[in-house]
């Protein structure tokens, strides 16, 4: 993973989450925030050989964006272990309350952790410097849980998650091997 280039002050981090709560509760009250369940257990694999499957997704009902950007976040916890995992991933959706409310947020995909014991979100935004400015607040949050090192994110700007998606059979990504980032072929739900 990278570091950003300068990392979000803790005080103005803490003051991004802050101003997002009574936005997510106003969403929440107004019922905008969205659970579907249309691509949990989705497998995605991405261009560094890991895999890992959806485990819920997030929705916020909202006109389409003009500016489409993909935020990949990845990070791994200090110590969740075993059913650690499981206990994490349902606690999770708490979670929720903490970035539902950031400016220019469409979806998020949750995945579970991977071969590497990294959790990824891959997320859908409006505007790449509200992806980023998320991204940068987020990193705050997940250094409290997470080992600093692991944390990362990468984005990617115009581009949709089905056009994301699509990209994955063309045969022009050979120069992202190592993009942990990078997915190369969803697969859809065992049912």
């Amino acid at each position: 993973m990278t570091t950003p280039p300068t990392l979000m002050p803790a005080g103005q981090a803490a003051g991004a989450v802050l101003r997002s709560l009574p936005v997510t509760i106003g969403l929440m009250a107004r019922r905008r925030i969205r659970l579907p369940r249309d691509n949990v257990g989705l497998r995605i694999r991405f261009a560094d050989g890991t895999e890992a499957p959806v485990f819920r997704e997030t929705v916020i009902t909202r006109p389409p964006p003009p500016e489409p950007c993909i935020l990949v976040v990845a990070f791994e916890l200090r110590v969740v272990r075993g059913r650690g995992h499981a206990l994490f991933r349902r606690e999770s959706l708490l979670n929720t309350v903490l970035f539902a409310g950031f400016p220019g947020l469409v979806s998020k995909l949750w995945l579970a952790d991977d071969e590497q014991g990294r959790y990824r979100g891959l997320y859908e935004w409006d505007g790449a410097a509200s992806a980023e400015a998320y991204a940068r607040a987020l990193w705050r949050v997940l250094a409290l849980v997470s080992r600093p090192d692991s944390i990362g994110y990468h984005l990617v700007p115009g581009l949709d998650r089905l056009a994301l998606f699509d990209g994955c059979r063309r045969e022009d990504r050979a120069e992202h091997q190592s993009g942990w980032w990078l997915p190369t072929q969803v697969d859809p739900p065992a049912r």
